[in-house]
C-alpha cells in the first residue's frame, strides 16, 4: 500500500468533489439550514429539514474549519445552519423536533434523541471554531437534557408496554462516547469522566457478548440477551463505528487496553458481516441466523462501508495488526468501485446485496453531509501518518 499516494486520494475526493458539492448544493440561501434530499446532480427533491441531519452538516463544516484551514466559506457554512437550528429545532428548552419544513416549523416532536446528540455535537465545535459563548451554553444545555433522558430516551414517546420486553438500545451509549471526547472542552471533568466511564461499560460489558463474539444491538434492563427481533438484531457497521470511537478514548485516556479489545471485537464484526458471496457488508443480521425483521437487511449501505474503513485504517494505525490493514485495502476496493458516482459529485447511498444501485440519490431523509466526508477525512490523515 502506498499509503502518502492514497491519502492525496481521500484528500482530494473531499476538498475537490464531496465539501463543494454540500457547499454549492444544500444550503437553503433564503431561510437558512440546509436541503439534505438532493438528487444525484444535487438537485432538491424534497425540502423537509431534519434536525439530526441539519446539527451534523454544521459540526462537519465547523471540524473542518478547525482541523484543516480556516476558510471563511466553511464557518459561514456552518454558522448560517447553526442560526437556523437555534432558532427553529428546539421548543426553548431544548427539546430538539425531529423535522422542520422548509421555513422552520415543526413537524414532528422531539421524539429522537439523536437529533439531540447532534445538535450538541454541532454548537460544541462550532463555539470552538467561534469562541461564541452562546454556542457553548448550548452544547452544554443539550449535553445535560440527554443526561437525564439516558434511561428513557424516547421519552414519552415510548411504544413499548412498561414492563413487558424492556430493552435498552447500544446507539445511545456508543454514540454519547463520541460526543462527550468531541466537546470535551466545554464539560465539567467529573460529568465527562462519569459518563464516559458508563458508556464504556455499557458498550464492552453489555452490548459484547463475549459468549457468542458480537456486539447486539439490544439487551435487556438488567443486561441479558432477548430472544426476540430487537434482542437478536445484529448491525456490524454500527458496532465498527463504535469500536473506531474507542480507539480513540483509548488514545486519549492513555489506555491501551480498550484500543486492543476495540480492534479484536471490530474484526469479529466485520468477519462476521462480511457477505463472502457478492461483497461488501450486511446491514442486519440476526444472531440467531434467523430471517431479520428488516427487510431491508442485506442491503449494502454507505455508512457502514465508510466507518468500517475508519475503524480497520486506525486499527491498524493503532495496533500495526495486519488484519486491519488486509480487510482496509479489500474495503478501500469495494467502497470506491461501488459507492463512488463515476459522474458526480458524493456518492451513492443504498446498493442491493449485489452491489448494484438501488437509489440514486445524494441525500435524503437519513443520508446528509457526514459519513462520507467524515471518512474521507479520518483516512487521508490516518494514510499520513501510516509506513507503507
Amino acid at each position: 500500500m502506498n499509503s502518502a499516494k492514497l491519502a492525496e486520494v481521500y484528500r482530494s475526493e473531499l476538498l475537490h468533489q464531496v465539501i463543494p458539492f454540500w457547499l454549492d448544493k444544500s444550503q437553503d440561501t433564503q431561510y437558512g439550514g440546509y436541503f439534505t434530499c438532493l438528487n444525484r446532480d444535487g438537485t432538491v427533491f424534497d425540502t423537509d429539514k431534519f434536525i439530526w441531519l441539519q446539527g451534523r452538516q454544521v459540526w462537519f463544516f465547523a471540524y473542518l474549519y478547525n482541523q484543516v484551514e480556516k476558510r471563511k466559506e466553511w464557518l459561514d457554512c456552518a454558522i448560517q445552519g447553526a442560526e437556523f437550528l437555534n432558532t427553529y429545532g428546539h421548543d426553548g428548552c431544548y427539546n430538539w423536533f425531529f423535522s422542520l419544513n422548509r421555513e422552520g416549523k415543526p413537524l414532528i416532536a422531539p421524539y429522537n434523541i439523536f437529533s439531540y446528540t447532534f445538535a450538541a455535537m454541532a454548537f460544541g465545535q462550532l463555539s470552538i471554531a467561534t469562541g461564541n459563548p452562546v454556542y457553548a451554553d448550548v452544547a452544554r444545555k443539550t449535553y445535560d437534557a440527554i443526561l437525564l433522558r439516558f434511561g428513557n430516551p424516547k421519552a414519552q414517546w415510548n411504544k413499548a408496554i412498561p414492563g413487558t420486553r424492556d430493552l435498552k438500545n447500544f446507539a445511545l451509549p456508543m454514540i454519547l462516547c463520541n460526543l462527550s471526547l468531541d466537546i470535551e472542552p466545554l464539560l465539567n471533568k467529573e460529568v465527562l469522566d462519569r459518563t464516559i466511564e458508563t458508556c464504556l461499560h455499557e458498550i464492552l460489558d453489555v452490548f459484547w457478548r463475549p459468549e457468542i463474539g458480537l456486539i447486539v444491538e439490544n439487551v435487556t434492563k438488567d443486561g441479558q440477551l432477548s430472544d426476540s427481533f430487537e434482542g437478536r438484531l445484529l448491525n456490524p457497521g454500527h458496532a465498527i463505528e463504535a469500536m473506531w470511537f474507542i480507539m480513540d478514548l483509548g488514545l486519549r485516556l492513555n489506555r491501551p487496553e480498550l484500543i486492543e479489545k476495540s480492534v479484536d471485537i471490530s474484526l469479529k464484526m466485520i468477519n462476521y458481516g462480511w457477505d463472502e458471496k457478492y461483497g461488501g457488508i450486511f446491514y442486519y443480521l440476526d444472531r440467531c441466523g434467523y430471517p431479520p425483521q428488516q427487510l431491508e437487511w442485506d442491503q449494502k449501505l454507505w455508512w457502514v462501508h465508510a466507518e468500517a474503513l475508519i475503524g480497520m485504517l486506525k486499527g491498524y494505525r493503532c495496533t500495526g495488526n495486519r488484519q486491519c490493514l488486509e480487510w482496509f485495502e479489500k474495503l478501500h476496493h469495494y467502497t470506491w468501485s461501488h459507492f463512488k458516482d463515476p459522474e458526480y459529485p458524493e456518492w451513492f447511498g443504498y446498493l442491493n446485496r449485489q452491489g448494484e444501485v438501488l437509489l440514486p440519490l445524494k441525500g435524503g431523509k437519513w443520508k446528509g453531509c457526514f459519513h462520507v466526508p467524515r471518512a474521507l477525512y479520518q483516512c487521508w490523515k490516518l494514510l499520513e501518518k501510516c509506513d507503507d
